[in-house]
C-alpha cells in the first residue's frame, strides 16, 4: 500500500483551512509533554499574552485549544444556568450545536429558527 499524498488544494470552506508553511514546519519537529518545564513556560507566557489582549488580571485565563465549537461550548457551560431561558437562533448546523449545549447544561432553549433572507431585528424579539 503506498501513503497517500492529499493534491494541494486552495480550501475556500469555513474549515479546514490551509495552514501555513510555517505552521507544517513546526509540526513536523520534535514534540514535548504537557507536563514539560519548557511547555509549562510556552504556556504561561501564552497566558500573559491573553491577559494584555484582552485587559484582564484575572490568574484563570487560559487558551482553549479545538474548533470554534469548543470555543461557543466553553462560553455557554460557564455562563448559562439551570432553568434560565436562552434565546437560541438556529440557521444550520453551528445553531443546532448550540441548541444541544443549551439543553444539556439544564436551560431551556428558545429556538427562532432562521432561513435564507431572514433578519433577525428588535421588532422580532419583542413579539416572541
Amino acid at each position: 500500500m503506498t501513503s497517500f499524498v492529499p493534491p494541494k488544494r486552495i480550501l475556500m470552506g469555513p474549515g479546514p483551512s490551509n495552514v501555513h508553511p510555517r505552521v507544517l514546519e513546526a509540526m513536523a519537529r520534535p514534540t514535548i509533554g504537557h507536563l514539560d518545564p519548557k511547555f509549562i513556560e510556552l504556556m504561561d507566557e501564552i497566558k500573559e499574552l491573553l491577559k494584555y489582549e484582552f485587559q484582564t488580571k484575572n490568574e484563570v485565563t487560559f487558551a482553549v485549544s479545538g474548533p470554534g465549537s469548543v470555543g461557543m461550548e466553553t462560553c455557554l457551560v460557564n455562563l448559562v444556568e439551570p432553568d434560565s431561558k436562552v434565546l437560541v437562533c438556529i440557521n444550520g448546523v453551528f445553531g443546532g450545536r448550540m441548541k444541544s449545549i443549551v439543553e444539556r447544561c439544564g436551560a431551556e432553549a428558545v429556538v427562532v429558527n432562521m432561513t435564507g433572507e431572514e433578519r433577525l431585528i428588535l421588532n422580532f424579539l419583542k413579539i416572541h
